[in-house]
C-alpha cells in the first residue's frame, strides 16, 4: 500500500541534500555546484563579507523545514513521464526556492508583518529586512540560474520552455499578481469569484507549474500539462482554504506561525465569505475534482491522488 507520508518525507529528505548542494555558504566554500549531474563543474567562490550575511539568511530561511509539497508535486508528476530523478530534483529545488523567496518576503512588515515562520523567527527577524529582501531577490535569481542549465534538460527549447512558464506562474499575472490583489484587499469585502480570482494566482499559479514542470521536462502532450495544470490548480485552491481555516481552528504550536491574524487585519478569504462549514465543504469537492483531472494517468498517478486528500485534513 502506498504511504503518502513516507514519499513525503523521502523526498523532503532528498530535496534537503540537493538544496544545501546548490546554496552558496558563507564561509568562503560555496556548495553552490550548478553543474548538477556530477560533470566537471567547479564551485563558485564566496566570500564572508557582507554577501556572507545573505548566503546565510538564504540558507536559514530554504533549509528551515515546510511541507514541501511543491517540490513534491514536481518529482512525482516527473516520475510520470520518466524523468531523471536528478532533474526532476534539481527543478522540484527550484521551485522550492522561488515558493522561500515569496515566504520570506510574505513576512516582511511591508506585506503580512508576520514574525513566526515554520516555527521560528522569520528571515527578517534574525538578519535584519534588508537582508531578508535580498535574500529573497538572491533565490529567485537562483531558482532561475538552475532552471537554465543544461543538466535539467539537454534540449534548450525545453529549458526555455520551463523558465518561460515558471516566469509566468510567479509573476504580475500570478503569485506577485495575487499578493497585490491580497494586500488591496484588506478591510475590504470581496465577492466569492474575487476571493478565488485571487487565491488562484496567489497559491494556484505556484501549485500549477510545479506539477507541469514534471510533463514540460518530460516533453509530455498539451493534454496531459492540462490535466496537470488543472488537478494543480484546484488542489492550490483548496490548499489555500485549508490554512484559511487553520487560521481561524488551529493553534500556533500546530501551524508553526500566528494564528487568528486574517480576521483581526480583515484579510478576504473564502472561510469568511462562505462560513467555516462551507468553506470547508468547497475544500472537499476541489479535491474530489482535483482527482477526476487525473483519469489519464490510471493507478500511475496514486500519490497524486492521496495529496489531494491530505491537503484538506491536514492541520499543519
Amino acid at each position: 500500500m502506498f504511504d503518502l507520508q513516507k514519499a513525503l518525507s523521502e523526498v523532503a529528505v532528498a530535496l534537503h541534500d540537493k538544496m544545501d548542494e546548490l546554496l552558496p555558504r558563507a564561509n568562503g566554500a560555496s556548495s553552490n555546484v550548478i553543474s548538477l549531474a556530477g560533470g566537471e563543474a567547479q564551485p563558485e567562490t564566496t566570500s564572508v563579507g557582507g554577501e556572507g550575511r545573505v548566503m546565510e539568511a538564504m540558507r536559514y530561511s530554504a533549509l528551515s523545514g515546510g511541507k514541501r509539497l511543491r517540490p513534491f508535486l514536481t518529482v512525482s508528476c516527473a516520475a510520470l513521464f520518466g524523468v531523471s530523478r536528478e532533474a526532476s530534483l534539481a527543478t522540484a529545488a527550484a521551485m522550492e526556492f522561488l515558493h522561500t523567496y515569496s515566504l520570506i518576503h510574505d513576512d516582511l512588515p511591508a506585506m503580512d508583518d508576520d514574525d513566526l515562520r515554520r516555527g521560528q523567527p522569520s528571515c527578517h527577524i534574525k538578519f535584519g529586512e534588508a537582508a531578508a529582501i535580498l535574500a529573497g531577490d538572491a533565490l529567485q535569481a537562483l531558482a532561475f540560474q538552475i532552471l537554465a542549465d543544461p543538466d535539467v534538460h539537454r534540449d534548450p527549447s525545453v529549458r526555455c520552455d520551463l523558465i518561460r512558464a515558471v516566469a509566468k506562474a510567479a509573476g504580475c499575472k500570478g503569485m506577485v499578481g495575487g499578493q497585490m490583489l491580497d494586500l488591496e484587499a484588506e478591510n475590504k469585502e470581496l465577492a466569492v469569484d474575487e476571493i478565488i480570482r485571487l487565491q488562484r494566482l496567489k497559491t494556484g499559479e505556484m501549485f500549477a507549474i510545479s506539477c507541469e514542470a514534471g510533463a514540460i521536462l518530460g516533453k509530455a502532450p498539451p493534454a496531459l500539462r492540462t490535466a496537470l495544470h488543472r488537478y494543480a490548480h484546484d488542489i492550490g485552491l483548496a490548499f489555500q482554504i485549508t490554512d484559511d481555516l487553520l487560521d481561524v481552528e488551529g493553534t500556533r504550536e500546530e501551524t508553526g506561525k500566528e494564528v487568528g491574524k486574517d480576521k483581526v487585519k480583515g484579510k478576504a478569504s473564502l472561510v469568511t465569505a462562505m462560513g467555516v462549514e462551507n468553506a470547508r465543504e468547497h475544500a472537499r469537492a476541489l479535491a474530489n475534482q482535483a482527482e477526476a483531472h487525473l483519469m489519464p494517468f490510471d493507478k500511475r498517478a496514486n500519490s497524486l491522488r492521496d495529496l489531494a486528500r491530505y491537503v484538506i485534513t491536514r492541520r499543519s
